[in-house]
């Protein structure tokens, strides 16, 4: 498949994935029903396995009082990409770029021990941006996204540089389900702060110059290659950022973890520790999947829009050969439900031959023929976008075929 013909933006509405309504607004996507199952899969593929690992999931609001933003200094710092304050009962609210104030504040709603850290809060957040007209495209840079957020509280550094690898090894594990290699689909970069630069960055060279130094041994420690890139890092200190490129070569950063040394002294984020004495918490800001959309985009170009059986929106469609088999085809798809399948029936009056080529210009991993024979036997005839034409299989053993696939998103 040529690269070109990978792009998200053409794949996305033709696929019936997504599209932008110019009556909605620019970078404000809509999900058509099959793109709606591809995100809500990725949402629940990430929310299992980050609880698997230790996660708590939290729910907050998606608006706060511009006063939580300046004390967490991402106003003024963040403003430019911040939509104009709401006024609400003559006091001023945002829509929320970013959930860490949130997840703060959180923390801070009892007295916490040692014992409690790592805490791990994290959250599916809807957030919201204001990203120049110029710099939108399709899904890879939107207004409004859904982000796999999370925010690690620490007892120590060295707890913090351990949680800083385990969100590594979380992120590496994402990108092996979905089939991509490091230092070929994408690569580290240890983006750091400018010294020089005190209104872009949080003054204080100490804790740069440790921060850096942690992250750099971290992934010098892990063998990874990874490159430094000056000015790059998040206000409140430095970062380790998955880079990949989309199908036009530009490179945005997918997902990311950072060290933060600004924050636990802005909320006066503390813990009791062994001594019963008040200690100074840290913090790791990681993000697993990064933006959904922004992931769905790579996803779409790296599969060419032939989702594996696990993500596809449909899984597979039944064929009736004519009229009289419609009613057991429509059988057959219910038992694909039943057992958890997406599965649709295609019994329109158009020829078999065009309905299967429909099919798989729509990419769904499975087609299956129905008709006589396979109304008497209790069987499919299979067709397999991977593997080609599979033969006769039980309807039983198909639905057992399927659910396996995609209970090991192979």
């Amino acid at each position: 498949m040529a690269e070109k013909d990978r792009d998200h933006k053409k794949l996305g509405p033709a696929l019936e994935l997504f599209y932008i309504d110019q009556t909605v607004g620019k970078g404000l996507p809509m999900f058509y029903p099959k793109g709606a199952t591809v995100k809500r899969e990725l949402e629940r593929f990430v929310m299992d396995e980050e609880i698997k690992r230790g996660y708590q999931h939290v729910h907050t609001p998606d608006i706060a009082r511009l006063e939580l933003y300046k004390k967490s200094g991402h106003y003024p710092h963040y403003k430019d990409s911040m939509y104009a304050p709401i006024v609400i009962d003559d006091e001023e609210f945002m829509l929320r770029p970013m959930t860490c104030p949130h997840h703060f504040q959180l923390f801070l709603s009892k007295p916490r021990s040692y014992r409690e850290l790592p805490m791990r809060i994290a959250e599916l957040a809807q957030l919201y941006r204001y990203e120049q007209s110029g710099e939108l495209m399709g899904l890879q840079r939107v207004r409004t996204f859904c982000l796999a957020d999370a925010h690690i509280i620490c007892a120590s550094e060295e707890q913090a540089a351990e949680e800083a690898g385990g969100a590594l090894d979380l992120i590496e594990y994402i990108a092996g389900v979905f089939g991509l290699t490091l230092d070929k689909e994408y690569r580290y970069r240890l983006s750091l702060g400018d010294r020089s630069d005190a209104d872009k960055y949080y003054k204080n060279d100490a804790a740069w110059d440790k921060a850096e130094s942690l992250l750099r041994e971290l992934m010098k420690n892990r063998g990874c290659n990874f490159e430094e890139a000056a000015g790059e890092a998040a206000f409140y200190g430095p970062k380790i950022d998955v880079q990949m490129k989309n199908v036009n070569g530009k490179e945005d950063t997918a997902f990311t973890v950072q060290y933060d040394f600004c924050m636990p002294d802005r909320f006066d984020l503390s813990y009791i520790g062994p001594d019963g004495e008040k200690a100074r918490a840290f913090v790791i800001h990681r993000s697993s999947i990064g933006a959904i959309e922004r992931s769905m985009a790579f996803l779409i170009e790296h599969y060419g829009g032939a989702f594996p059986a696990w993500l596809a929106p449909i899984q597979a469609i039944v064929l009736p050969v004519s009229e009289k088999h419609a009613a057991y085809a429509r059988g057959v798809a219910q038992a694909l439900r039943d057992a958890g399948a997406r599965v649709e029936v295609d019994d329109s009056n158009e020829t078999l031959g065009k309905r299967i080529r429909e099919g798989k210009t729509q990419k769904v991993p499975y087609l299956l023929v129905v008709g006589d024979e396979e109304e008497d036997g209790g069987t499919v005839t299979v067709e397999s976008r991977k593997d080609g034409k599979l033969g006769t299989l039980g309807t039983d053993a198909f639905t057992a075929r399927l659910i396996e696939e995609v209970r090991a998103r192979a």
